[in-house]
This record gives C-alpha cells, sequence and structure tokens, in this order.
C-alpha cells in the first residue's frame, strides 16, 4: 500500500491538466511550494500570478479572471483561504463565479505546523454555501480524478487537501463521481445487520478502513463508506445504511459540528431510528504528530472500532 499527500497528487495533476486547457490560470498567495502548485508556476509561469498574503484580493481578482472565461484557481492553506470567508461568500458563491477554491494543509493532521494552522472549520463554511461543491478526496487516485472533474465542472468548488501523506483506499478501476459515497470496505458476513456503517472523508478513510478489518478478524461486521463530496451529499448511502446497519459512525479531521457529521445528522434525521455517533475535533488544534494528536483527538483507528461496537 502506497501513502502520499493529497497536496502532491493535486498539484501534479494540476501541472498535466494545465497543458490540455490554456484557460486554466493559478493564484498563489506566497505557499506554490507548499500548496504544491509550484510546478504549474514552472511550467506555465505566465499562467501562474502570485499575491503574497493577501488572499481577499486573490479572491476577488480571481472571480474577475472567471468572468473574464478563465479557469482561476485558487490555493493557499485550508485556514487562510476559507477565513476570507466573506470575499468567498459574495465574490464566488453568490456570483456563481467559475473559481476553484483549493485549501490544503487541513485539520489537525498537518501536525507540528501547530493550531494556528490548522482549518477545522472550514467544510461548515463552504457547506453553508448555496451552490458551492465541497470535495475531500481520500487518495492519490481519487484526488486526481476529483482535480480533473472540478477543472471541467462550470461552478464554484472547494477542494480540501491534506499534508500529510494518506494510504491507497481505491482500486484502479474507481471512477469519482460527485454527490457519491462509495465503499472501500466491505465485510464478507453479516447477520442480520452490520455492526456499523462508517462514514469517513480525507485524511480519517485509512484509519477507518484499519478499524474496520480489525473489527472484522474479531467477528464484526463493518462497512467503511468514503464521503470525498461533501456537497453535494449522498443521502442515498445514508438510507441505506439506516436500513441495514445497528449505528452510524462519523469520522472527520474537523470540527465535529457542520462537517461530514453533521451533513450525516441531516440525512440521517429524514429516516430516523439508527442513532449517529460523530468523531471530530472537539477544540482548536495543537502542535505534534500526526499519529498522536489523531489519537488525542479520537480519529484513531482504535478509537473508530470502539465507537462502532461500544455497548453493543
Amino acid at each position: 500500500m502506497t501513502a502520499k499527500a493529497t497536496r502532491q497528487s493535486f498539484g501534479e495533476a494540476l501541472a498535466e491538466l494545465g497543458a490540455k486547457d490554456p484557460r486554466i490560470v493559478v493564484l498563489d498567495a506566497d505557499l506554490a511550494k507548499s500548496t504544491m502548485s509550484l510546478p504549474f508556476a514552472k511550467r506555465f509561469p505566465e499562467r501562474h500570478f502570485e499575491f503574497g498574503i493577501a488572499e481577499s484580493n486573490m479572491i476577488g481578482a480571481a472571480a474577475g479572471l472567471a468572468l473574464c472565461g478563465k479557469v482561476p484557481v485558487v490555493t493557499s492553506f485550508a485556514c487562510f483561504l476559507t477565513g476570507r470567508l466573506e470575499s468567498i461568500r459574495i465574490s464566488v458563491a453568490y456570483m456563481k463565479t467559475n473559481v476553484k477554491l483549493v485549501g490544503t494543509h487541513a485539520g489537525i493532521g498537518i501536525g507540528d505546523d501547530g493550531a494556528s494552522q490548522m482549518a477545522l472549520e472550514d467544510i461548515a463554511a463552504m457547506r453553508a454555501l448555496p451552490g458551492m461543491t465541497v470535495l475531500q478526496p481520500a487518495d492519490d487516485l481519487e484526488t486526481r480524478q476529483a482535480v480533473e472533474w472540478m477543472l471541467a465542472h462550470d461552478g464554484p468548488v472547494y477542494l480540501r487537501l491534506t499534508r500529510q501523506k494518506v494510504p491507497d483506499v481505491h482500486a484502479a478501476d474507481y471512477r469519482f463521481q460527485p454527490g457519491r459515497a462509495d465503499a472501500v470496505f466491505e465485510p464478507a458476513k453479516r447477520s442480520p445487520k452490520l455492526q456499523a456503517t462508517v462514514f469517513a472523508s480525507g485524511g480519517t478513510v485509512g484509519e477507518a478502513v484499519e478499524a474496520a478489518r480489525g473489527l472484522e478478524s474479531r467477528g464484526f461486521a463493518v462497512r467503511v463508506l468514503n464521503c470525498a463530496s461533501l456537497a453535494p451529499f449522498d443521502a442515498e448511502a445514508v438510507a441505506k445504511a439506516c436500513a441495514d446497519s445497528q449505528r452510524l459512525v462519523s469520522v472527520e479531521d474537523h470540527n465535529e459540528n457542520g462537517g461530514l457529521g453533521g451533513a450525516l445528522c441531516e440525512a440521517a434525521s429524514r429516516v430516523g431510528g439508527v442513532p449517529v455517533v460523530r468523531l471530530g475535533v472537539r477544540s482548536f488544534g495543537e502542535s505534534g504528530l500526526s499519529e498522536e494528536l489523531y489519537e488525542k483527538h479520537g480519529l484513531s483507528a482504535a478509537h473508530i472500532a470502539e465507537a462502532c461496537i461500544r455497548n453493543l
């Protein structure tokens, strides 16, 4: 099993796709090396614009470029980018401009960069904006396909990426579809219902798969659904899970309010009758190794496994 940061997959895909579509332009806020947009900048310097630490101006300029027929890709750390919510709300979402917002270094998984760099409210903010597509791919293959879809799609998109490496969870024949959750782990046996269906996204998907595999070796049946598309969200998958699972569990490297867990509760409430357990960050972040922070904040495979079977 290989592992790669989804920001790296984004950077590689962006440079490749930039050669096919001259409308693609990239706007940076002094972080091209970290966001991995640097390969595009080196290959197409005339289509790369450096704004320095002026994210609001960058977002406004991107909206203008979109209205001129360009496909602007705006990159920065997720916390700095979505922290300019008013600019995104008016210039991108309200105006329905064809701007692609790419936030890297999301969540506590960025590790020792520290709390001030950790985006933990960005999904909630972006999901609240009408017409904003919100994507968080889980591995290299899915990131490349999500980037290709994003650049071909006519409308605003927020793409959330990891700083840390994440394992491959998809087979080579996987095909990304916005609005659809996909099963990355199905237990071999179940009777009569699954103990749980886990909904995971981004950096937590690998942990969820590890948890499900461990539980299967102990005789439990747990499915893992990867939710790369957070808006639109796959309500049909939630309804199916409500019918064949004893509980639903969400796990996300984001504040537990308004993100994946929030989307899951909204969809599950339309069906009812199945308890939902939400695993997410309940405080601001802190400095530490990624794996240490996942363990402390309840996002590790061990914590996910416990949440799936506690008191069953």
